[in-house]
């Protein structure tokens, strides 16, 4: 038997935001809230313990210091890649430079707080 991501723990200045812009990128709705200002947000209908994680966004008044050591990584399902990045950067997501030498197939993007992410060019089924 082996383990499985069952979900993403985020710190975020504004929990709130995150969850917004997580929810709108992935097609994820709210699932819940914890007293400490927490919001767990996961796919329709699935919840915690669905086929796909869901990310939980924690209140901290750190901002993000150094690097990430751990990144998300995004396919479109349903548009082509130069169709999803507009649709990204209309949600608020900003090109990020970590060197890359322009002939990547993927873009490395920010979200609201500054984390990176990429938008690979394989589009996905949906689930």
């Amino acid at each position: 038997m082996a383990c499985r991501i069952s979900e993403l723990v985020v710190d975020a200045v504004d929990p709130e935001r995150l969850a917004a812009f997580w929810g709108d990128v992935l097609g994820y709705v709210e699932l819940g809230r914890e007293e400490d200002g927490s919001i767990e947000i996961g796919p329709p209908g699935a919840g915690f313990g669905g086929p796909q994680p869901t990310l939980v966004f924690g209140p901290t008044s750190d901002a993000r210091p150094k690097k990430l050591r751990l990144h998300i990584d995004v396919n479109a399902t349903d548009r082509d890649q130069d169709a999803e990045l507009e649709r990204l950067l209309a949600l608020g997501a900003r090109p990020a430079d970590v060197g890359q030498t322009g002939t990547e197939s993927w873009h490395v993007l920010l979200d609201p707080e500054g984390n990176e992410f990429c938008l690979l060019r394989r589009r996905l089924q949906p689930l």
